[in-house]
């Protein structure tokens, strides 16, 4: 069922069935204060009628005048007065014959008593004259308020349920195609959006932040992601052609040239010398490939554990210092706090390692082994490790494609590499729910920053 029909389907069966519990208290609240003011009717006039047979003359007159005056003639209203003492003797008991046997014992047993057959209203009392004589008074009449006002009532109501049903049935309607069209405007607006151009937004219409607002700015959010990683991929797979390409076609190269004719020792030992060294390249870039490919996994397949990270930053200068020895690293351990359990996070320690080192080792090659400071800042909400040097930088222009796998800056021609250290660190801080953080200026150092969570990291 499509979603549209379940809101009519809702709100028909809610605003239904509200109307209906609603119509019904309202109709058996009336049908009850019909019954309860008929009788009090029948009871006024018992009692009038007894009065004006039983008592004084001096009053009767003023009673019978009021009674015509002011209580009007009810439909088959018809009254029977009896003395108590005339039915103790049997007199006048024929009269009772036409009433029921339970209801005239009732009366004589509780003083009072009232029924209904259906249409015909019964309302019997016990009535005491003055002089002390008491007398059986039944009266009787055809409940016109029923017959007619709850039947007119009944069909009043049901003619407005009919309505009713119509008007919640166009509004429901309207309502939900109000509320569905922003859903329809966003899949039309999702169906035109491809590989070839992930580049369309869809429009918030509301800055509202309501719920269809917030799937908008979702789907935009994940429109970004895909963009970045659609234009990542395609950068990847360009360096990547590119660099795997240019060792082999030297290889290649090499050796048709060593092999178009017979040779001399020398010339062979050459051509070998070369085919090694592109041999190691293409490993080594081969490697940091399949590096970079493992660290994409979102952790799912890495497994993490708790680590000082004060201990890993030593470890990695000593690392650095053992690949490096000409390397600087000065580590700034002064913002530490008392508490060193705030030192610890969760995370895979080889990993951060290689992150780290990759960072570090890149401040010392672009500033050409000049000191690199390494400091930690903790607080309760983060980590933060601050990695500064004073190289060469990065061109303001160029920043955008630093982790761009291969990509390497304009300036660096100088310096050996093949670009994939940030990315992969990046990769690495990301599983890591962290963040890394590039700052630089051509000529004047880089700022990185790389800030992590402390102690609970997540692992999928």
């Amino acid at each position: 069922m499509k979603i549209q029909n379940k809101i009519i389907l809702v709100l028909l069966s809610v605003f239904l069935s509200y109307t209906l519990i609603f119509s019904g208290f309202i109709y058996y609240s009336i049908s009850n204060y019909s019954f309860s003011d008929f009788y009090k009717r029948l009871e006024i006039r018992a009692i009038t009628l007894a009065k004006s047979e039983v008592e004084h003359e001096s009053e009767v007159d003023v009673i019978r005048e009021l009674r015509q005056e002011y209580l009007e003639k009810l439909q088959r209203e018809h009254i029977d007065i009896f003395k108590l003492s005339d039915l103790e003797l049997d007199v006048d008991i024929m009269r009772l014959d036409h009433y029921k046997d339970d209801f005239v014992e009732e009366i004589l047993k509780n003083e009072i008593a009232m029924y209904n057959d259906g249409r015909t209203f019964y309302y019997g009392m016990i009535y005491e004259s003055y002089v002390g004589e008491k007398y059986l008074v039944i009266a009787s009449a055809e409940n016109y308020f029923i017959t007619h006002h709850i039947r007119f009532f009944r069909n009043l109501l049901i003619v407005s349920l009919v309505i009713a049903f119509f008007i919640i049935l166009l509004i429901s309607f309207l309502f939900s195609r109000k509320i569905i069209k922003p859903i329809n405007d966003i899949i039309g607006k999702v169906k035109e959006i491809s590989s070839g151009n992930l580049h369309l937004r869809l429009d918030i219409k509301s800055e509202n932040d309501d719920t269809i607002s917030r799937l908008t700015q979702t789907f935009n959010d994940m429109l970004n992601r895909l963009e970045t990683s659609f234009e990542s991929q395609k950068n990847f797979i360009s360096n990547a052609s590119h660099e795997l390409n240019t060792p082999l076609t030297t290889i290649i190269g090499e050796a048709d040239v060593a092999l178009s004719k017979i040779r001399g020792v020398d010339y062979y030992i050459e051509t070998l010398t070369a085919i090694l060294d592109q041999a190691e390249k293409l490993d080594q870039k081969t490697r940091a490939l399949l590096m970079l490919a493992q660290t994409g996994y979102d952790g799912k397949k890495q497994e993490f554990g708790a680590l000082r990270i004060d201990q890993l930053i030593l470890d990695v200068k000593e690392t650095v210092e053992k690949i490096n020895p000409n390397s600087q690293v000065n580590i700034d351990f002064s913002l530490l706090p008392e508490n060193h359990m705030l030192l610890k996070v969760v995370g895979n320690e080889p990993l951060l390692h290689l992150a780290l080192s990759n960072l570090v080792l890149n401040g010392c090659k672009y500033s050409d082994n000049q000191p690199v400071r390494v400091a930690l800042g903790v607080s309760a909400e983060q980590v933060i490790i601050l990695i500064k040097d004073t190289g060469i930088g990065i061109p303001k222009e160029e920043l955008q494609f630093i982790y761009d796998p291969y990509f390497r800056a304009s300036n660096t021609k100088n310096h050996e590499g093949f670009g994939i250290g940030l990315p992969l660190a990046r990769n690495i801080i990301n599983i890591h729910n962290g963040k890394l953080q590039v700052n630089s200026e051509q000529g004047q150092g880089t700022v990185v920053r790389v800030i992590l969570p402390p102690g609970r990291v997540q692992s999928n």
